[in-house]
C-alpha cells in the first residue's frame, strides 16, 4: 500500500499539469451534468416491511381517493370572545377560508368542520379542517405553502384566530451563514497549524473539490434514483470536515519530508505513501460505516449513507491524486510560511530542543496513565448516566418553537380538542365479503371505542368498492406520549379479536403509528447493524495495525464514546440543559434516526483519529522504538495534527446545530461532541494510557494469524527499504530547503 501511493505521489507531483488538468475536466463534467441533468431530491418517507407502510401501500391500491401517505395540514379556527364557530359571521370566514384551500394547489381533499363535525364538543369556539394533499410534505413548493397561508390570512381578516400545523408546512432543509462560520474557524485553524495561507488554502481547496464532485454526481443520481434531500446536507457536512483533514495530514507530511529530505517529488512520495495510507485506512473506515446503513432497511437511510460514503470516497482520491499535484505547484513556499513575524514550526520536528505540547502530554498520560485512565473513564461515565433515559420519536409540531404558527396550531388543538387530536390514528380495515361496510364499520368503532386510552373513535370513509374502510381512532394522549405507543400496540395485538368481532381485518398507519414503527424498526436494527460495523471495521484496523488489542481498545473507547454523546444529546434535546445556548426551542424525544446515524458516522470518524495516531506509533515503533517509547514519539510527530483536524471537525459540525432542521440540527450537535470527547479524551488520553499500561502485548499477533493476513505496510517499512536501495535524485523543478528556512 505505501509504496503503490509513493509512486502515486510521486507521478502526481512531477505531471501535475495533467492531473489537474483532468480534475479540472472531471469537476466541469460533473457540474456541468449536475446543471443539465439533475434530478430532483424528495423527502419521500417510507419503512418497508412495516405494518403502517403497508396499510399505506394497500390503500394507494385500493382506496386512491383516501390519498394515503400524501401531506396533510391541520387549519385551526378559533371563534373571537363572546362567540361561537354556529355564529354567522364565524361560520362566513371559515367558508371563506375552506373555500380558499380547496381552491389551493396540490389540495385533494378538504374537510368542512361543519359537514365533517369537526367542533369541539367541550368548547364550540374551536374548530379545524383538514387538508389532505395528493403530494407528500416535502414535494409541495414554497407556492403550495404559501397559497396555505393566505388562506388561513383571510380567516384573521375577518376576526378568527387561525393557526396551520401538519407534516405539509416542513419544508426542505437549507443551509446558512451560521454553517459558513464553521469553515471560517477551519480556515483560521488551518493557517495556525500549517503557518501559510498557502499551506492553509491547500486542503480548503481539495475538500471543496471533493465536495463539488460529490454533490454534483448526487444531483445527477437523482435523476434516475430517489434521493433524500438530507443526503445532500449529510454529504455536504461529512465531505467538508473529511476533506480538510485528510489533506492536512498530508500536507503536514509533505511539509515535515520537503525539511528533511529537501526534495520534491520524494517529499511528495513519502507523504502520500505514508499519511496517505492512513488517509485510505481512514477513509475506508467511514465508507463502512456510512454504506452499512443500508442494512437497517429504511430508504432514507440508505439514501443518506450511500450519498455521503460516495463523497467521502471522492474526497479521499481528491487528497492521494490531486493534492499531491497542487504540492507540485507551490514547491519550498510551503515551508517559508512565518506566523506572527516567527517561523512556523514544523508539526512533525524532530529538532533536538524542541518539545512540542503533545509530547509533554504523552509523557504526562505515560507517567500517570492508572489515575489519567480512571478519571477519563469515569468522567465519560458521568457523561453517558442521561442515556438510560433516551426516548425516541419523530419531531411533530409539538417541538416547533411557539412562535411558530405550527406550534401555535398544536396546543390550540390540545386545548379545544384534548392532545390526542394532534396525532390521530387511521385504521384500514379490509371488509368481509358480502357485509355492510356501514354497519361493519360502526361495529368495529364501537369496539375500539373500549380499548384503553381511546378517546374516540369513528368511520371517515369506504371505498368505492366497498371492500375497504378508513376509521379515525382518537387518542386521550398525544402523538409523542409512550401510552400512544402502547394504544397502537394494543390495537394490533387485539386484532385477531376484532376480526372475530366484525369480520374485519384491521392494521393501523397514520403519521403517529408510522413514527412509532420507524423507532422501532431503528431499535431492531441497532445491534445487528453495530455488529456489522464493528466487525467489518475491526477486521481492517487487524490488517492496518497487525494486532489484536489495538483494535479491540479502539472500539472498546468508541463504545465510551458513543455512550457519553447520547448522554449530552439527551441532556440538551430531551432534559434542556443549556438548551437556549444550542438554539433547542422545544425539547422532547430524541430524533429516531440520530442512534443509527451517530454510530455508523461517530464510528468512521473516531477510527480517522486511532489511525492517524497508531499508525504513526507502530511506524516507529517498526523502526526501532520501544513500545512506550513509540506512544510518545507517535503523539510528538502527529498530535498537533489531530489536535487541529479534530478542532476542525468540531468547527464544521458545529455550524450545523443552528440548522433550522431538526435532524440536522441534533446530527450536528451530535458529531461535534462525539469528535470533541472522542478525539481528546478516548484518543489522547484513553488509548495511550491503555497502551501504556500494555506494553509490547499491544503490538501482538498471534504467529498463524500473522501469516495469514496480507501485509498492507501502512507505516511504511518496505517504502524506507525501497527508497533507501534506490534513493531519489535532486529535484529539478524544487528548490533545496534548508531544515531553518
Amino acid at each position: 500500500m505505501a509504496t503503490f501511493l509513493y509512486r502515486i505521489g510521486r507521478f502526481a507531483y512531477a505531471r501535475r499539469w495533467l492531473v489537474l488538468a483532468v480534475w479540472v475536466v472531471f469537476l466541469a463534467l460533473a457540474g456541468a451534468g449536475a446543471a443539465l441533468f439533475a434530478g430532483k431530491t424528495s423527502n419521500d418517507f417510507s419503512i418497508p416491511g412495516t405494518e403502517s407502510q403497508q396499510a399505506i401501500d394497500q390503500l394507494s391500491e385500493r382506496f386512491p381517493e383516501a390519498h394515503a401517505g400524501g401531506a396533510s395540514a391541520r387549519v385551526v379556527f378559533v371563534a373571537p370572545e363572546g362567540k361561537t364557530v354556529a355564529d354567522p359571521s364565524v361560520q362566513s370566514a371559515v367558508g371563506a377560508v375552506v373555500a380558499a384551500l380547496n381552491k389551493a394547489p396540490q389540495v385533494a381533499n378538504v374537510a368542512d368542520p361543519y359537514t365533517a363535525k369537526t367542533i369541539s364538543p367541550d368548547n364550540p369556539r374551536y374548530a379545524f379542517a383538514q387538508v389532505t394533499y395528493g403530494v407528500q410534505g416535502m414535494a409541495l413548493t414554497d407556492s403550495d405553502r404559501e397559497a396555505l397561508f393566505d388562506a388561513a390570512q383571510l380567516g384573521r381578516d375577518q376576526g378568527l384566530t387561525v393557526e396551520v400545523g401538519g407534516d405539509a408546512l416542513r419544508a426542505n432543509p437549507e443551509t446558512g451563514i451560521v454553517e459558513v462560520l464553521g469553515i471560517v474557524i477551519a480556515a483560521v485553524v488551518l493557517v495556525v497549524t500549517l503557518g501559510s495561507l498557502i499551506a492553509a488554502g491547500l486542503p480548503l481547496l481539495t475538500a471543496l473539490t471533493g465536495i463539488g464532485v460529490g454533490i454534483s454526481g448526487i444531483a445527477l443520481a437523482a435523476r434516475w434514483f430517489d434521493i433524500n434531500s438530507n443526503s445532500l446536507i449529510l454529504a455536504l457536512m461529512l465531505g467538508l470536515a473529511v476533506g480538510i483533514d485528510y489533506s492536512l495530514f498530508i500536507v503536514s507530511r509533505f511539509r515535515h519530508e520537503l525539511l528533511v529530505r529537501k526534495n520534491g517529488p520524494e517529499a511528495a512520495g513519502r507523504a502520500v505513501g505514508t499519511a496517505g495510507s492512513a488517509v485510505v485506512f481512514a477513509g475506508l473506515t467511514v465508507i463502512i460505516a456510512l454504506a452499512a446503513l443500508s442494512v437497517v432497511g429504511i430508504p432514507l437511510l440508505r439514501s443518506m449513507g450511500l450519498a455521503a460514503a460516495a463523497t467521502v470516497a471522492v474526497s479521499v482520491l481528491v487528497a492521494i491524486t490531486l493534492l499531491p499535484a497542487l504540492l507540485g505547484f507551490t514547491g519550498t513556499r510551503l515551508v517559508r510560511g512565518r506566523l506572527f513575524g516567527r517561523r512556523t514550526p514544523d508539526p512533525e520536528s524532530d529538532e533536538a530542543g524542541s518539545t512540542p505540547m503533545g509530547e509533554r502530554w504523552a509523557k504526562f498520560i505515560v507517567r500517570f496513565r492508572v489515575p489519567a485512565l480512571i478519571l477519563a473513564v469515569a468522567g465519560l461515565a458521568a457523561l453517558a448516566v442521561p442515556a438510560a433515559s433516551l426516548r425516541l420519536g419523530l419531531p411533530d409540531d409539538g417541538m416547533q418553537a411557539s412562535s411558530t404558527t405550527q406550534r401555535k396550531a398544536y396546543d390550540l388543538m390540545s386545548e379545544g380538542f384534548g392532545p390526542g387530536f394532534n396525532g390521530p390514528l387511521v385504521i384500514v380495515a379490509e371488509l368481509p365479503t358480502g357485509s355492510d361496510p356501514q354497519t361493519t364499520s360502526a361495529t368495529l368503532a364501537g369496539a375500539l371505542m373500549k380499548v384503553d386510552n381511546v378517546l374516540y373513535a369513528s368511520p371517515t370513509g369506504v371505498s368505492p368498492d366497498g371492500h375497504t374502510a378508513l376509521l379515525a381512532v382518537i387518542p386521550k394522549t398525544g402523538p409523542n406520549d409512550e401510552k400512544t405507543a402502547d394504544l397502537v400496540t394494543a390495537i394490533r395485538d387485539q386484532a385477531g379479536d376484532l376480526k372475530a368481532a366484525t369480520g374485519a381485518t384491521v392494521s393501523v398507519t397514520g403519521q403517529t403509528a408510522l413514527a412509532i414503527d420507524v423507532s422501532a424498526r431503528l431499535g431492531e436494527a441497532l445491534v445487528p447493524y453495530l455488529c456489522v460495523v464493528v466487525g467489518l471495521a475491526f477486521l481492517l484496523l487487524l490488517l492496518v495495525f497487525r494486532s489484536i488489542l489495538v483494535p479491540l481498545t479502539a472500539t472498546l473507547g468508541f463504545l465510551l464514546s458513543v455512550a457519553a454523546t447520547f448522554g449530552a444529546v439527551v441532556a440538551v434535546y430531551q432534559w434542556g440543559w443549556l438548551s437556549s445556548v444550542f438554539g433547542v426551542e422545544e425539547t422532547g424525544p430524541i430524533m429516531s434516526m440520530l442512534p443509527v446515524l451517530l454510530i455508523g458516522i461517530l464510528f468512521g470518524l473516531a477510527m480517522d483519529y486511532q489511525v492517524f495516531l497508531v499508525t504513526r506509533m507502530r511506524e516507529d515503533y517498526v523502526h526501532g522504538a520501544s513500545a512506550r517509547g513509540a506512544i510518545v514519539t507517535g503523539f510528538r510527530h502527529g498530535a498537533r495534527v489531530v489536535t487541529a483536524a479534530a478542532i476542525i471537525m468540531i468547527s464544521v459540525f458545529g455550524g450545523f446545530v443552528f440548522s433550522s432542521e431538526t435532524l440536522i440540527q441534533s446530527i450536528g450537535f451530535a458529531l461535534a461532541f462525539g469528535v470533541l470527547v472522542d478525539a481528546f479524551v478516548v484518543r489522547m488520553t484513553i488509548i495511550p494510557a491503555l497502551m501504556s499500561l500494555l506494553g509490547k502485548a499491544a503490538w501482538w499477533l498471534p504467529r498463524w494469524l500473522n501469516k495469514i493476513l496480507p501485509n498492507v505496510d501502512v507505516e511504511g517499512e518496505k517504502l524506507a527499504a525501497l527508497t533507501a536501495t534506490s534513493p531519489a535524485s535532486p529535484s529539478t523543478t524544487t528548490p533545496s530547503v534548508s531544515a531553518r528556512s
